[in-house]
């Protein structure tokens, strides 16, 4: 086993030989399954692009129709009314604590950049918010965890299994890098945890089966059996922002019903997946401007009642998606935003959801308001089985009921903020600030995604003009001198190489950070 990052600060109470004998361990016993499970969502997606469809599994049936539960949750789960999000940096960090939110997502995945400086000094991090030792002194400000209010319960997202770890090689293998973030937190943080309170929490993301689901908790088994933990202390909620996975909602819960806390309704990766999956399935999945495809589109009403009816039937906590707004200087601004995020909450609220996201600390009052008038002085809404839920594999797949269209304002819009966020990540920020809102590699991956769809399927805009790959390059370089004065040259220009290469490449890469990965030091 081999380091091969540069030092990073602290980086040796993390990476000392205990913990990697550890890491060494999680990859002895998972690695090849996770490279087999890769191999077999390529067949599965084939099969799809092959019938234009996907359904319900046949083989698991029983389990969508037999009688069982999750695990009950522990006390520091059974309120998630409001969550924030962010990557693991340590303002960001102490302020989530602080921000008056029941959970704080730690995010290791889209929100960060997966520089070695920051997969180690997140871990660093997160290592002292556990001890409450957590402080940062810049030239303005100082920064601490407060003591006259709750702290927000830490739930740890670690990258998807796509991703590899190219500075840490074992038998002469790059790591994967799940199992790298979730073994060093794990590792440095369960035991320590458990003598507070709480316990290691997790968000699974970008799984695309039930057999993904199945890996992670045989992850999970082996690593409680390892430390001497007791089984079922880890808790995981699961992200279903994949198109799969949305027809596996049961099945995952049941692999992970003994470690499993909930599902969440992760939009924006849902709407890249759902583009990305039937990219060339014709034009009953092409989707309109981004911006216009609402949460109330008949495609993704079907996907977050689903959710609910699964989870409550199951005992398990519905997590509702992301309020991205970040609150402006200009007071018009702020009105109009708080009150479409005003109204998304309040309708998850009503539709059952036991709680939902926000990405800054300024959306967590307005929020919690929302949430407040459906609770009252409940903690969720598990007992809301949603029975009156019934949805059909068309209902989830009915893309083409979508109100809107392809604009030119929609894809210069799609062009500007997809190399805003590509020289953002480059540069080592995947959590980016973008014209008020917060977004992360989701937003990119949709971007780039429905260009390729659109310049794939010859999609008319309304001026008339044809999505070709010249049209295309022509805005590209229109936004590039835009954002001349903004952007440091070489950055930019990296930025909208590889814009163009994901948009418009004859072959669809699976993921924008795979190919940004090799381009980062």
């Amino acid at each position: 086993m081999r380091v091969l990052g540069p030092a990073v600060e602290r980086g040796d109470e993390i990476l000392t030989d205990e913990a990697l004998e550890f890491l060494a361990g999680l990859h002895e016993s998972f690695a090849a399954t996770r490279d087999e499970l890769l191999e077999a969502r390529k067949r599965r997606r084939e099969e799809a692009k092959r019938t234009g469809r996907l359904d319900f599994l046949p083989e698991t049936k029983h389990i969508r129709e037999s009688e069982w539960k999750v695990a009950e949750a522990p006390p520091a789960l059974r309120d998630r009314r409001v969550e924030i999000t962010g990557p693991t940096d340590r303002k960001m960090t102490i302020n989530a604590l602080n921000s008056g939110a029941k959970v704080w997502l730690a995010d290791l995945e889209d929100a960060n950049t997966p520089h070695w400086r920051n997969v180690v000094s997140g871990q660093v991090n997160l290592y002292d918010a556990v001890r409450k030792t957590i402080e940062l002194t810049t030239e303005k400000k100082h920064y601490k965890l407060r003591d006259d209010i709750e702290h927000a319960t830490i739930v740890v997202r670690p990258r998807g299994w796509h991703l590899d770890e190219r500075n840490i090689e074992i038998n002469g293998r790059k790591a994967v890098g799940a199992l790298v973030d979730f073994g060093l937190y794990f590792f440095h943080n369960a035991k320590e945890l458990l003598k507070r309170g709480v316990g290691p929490y997790f968000y699974l993301p970008k799984m695309e089966s039930h057999l993904e689901a199945r890996l992670w908790n045989d992850v999970f088994t082996h690593a409680e059996k390892t430390l001497g933990i007791e089984h079922g202390t880890i808790r995981a909620t699961v992200l279903i922002e994949t198109i799969p996975a949305a027809f596996e909602m049961e099945e995952i819960l049941y692999e992970l019903r003994e470690h499993a806390s909930g599902l969440n309704a992760g939009r924006w990766d849902y709407l890249f997946s759902v583009i990305k999956y039937f990219r060339d399935a014709g034009e009953k999945f092409i989707l309109p401007d981004r911006n216009s495809v609402t949460m109330t589109a008949p495609f993704m009403r079907a996907y977050t009642e689903l959710l609910v009816r699964t989870c409550h039937k199951r005992g398990a906590f519905a997590i509702g998606g992301m309020a991205a707004f970040i609150p402006s200087k200009d007071p018009e601004i702020n009105e109009k935003a708080f009150a479409k995020v005003r109204d998304d909450k309040a309708r998850e609220a009503g539709d059952g959801f036991d709680g939902s996201w926000v990405a800054h600390p300024g959306m967590v009052e307005l929020c919690r308001e929302q949430f407040d008038k459906v609770l009252g002085d409940k903690p969720n809404q598990l007992d809301r089985l949603r029975e009156d839920v019934s949805v059909t594999a068309e209902q989830l797949l009915d893309v083409a009921s979508t109100e809107g269209r392809a604009t030119k304002e929609g894809l210069r819009g799609a062009v500007d903020v997809g190399v805003r966020y590509i020289a953002s990540w480059l540069s080592g920020n995947g959590a980016a600030a973008i014209h008020n809102l917060m977004e992360d590699a989701a937003t990119a991956e949709i971007s780039r995604s429905q260009v390729w769809q659109w310049v794939r399927n010859g999609v008319e805009l309304d001026t008339g003009e044809k999505v070709t790959e010249e049209l295309v390059r022509s805005v590209l370089a229109e936004v590039r001198d835009e954002l001349a004065e903004q952007i440091p040259a070489e950055t930019l220009s990296e930025s909208v190489e590889l814009f163009e290469q994901v948009a418009l490449a004859e072959e669809f890469v699976d993921f924008l950070t795979l190919p940004a990965y090799e381009r980062i030091q």
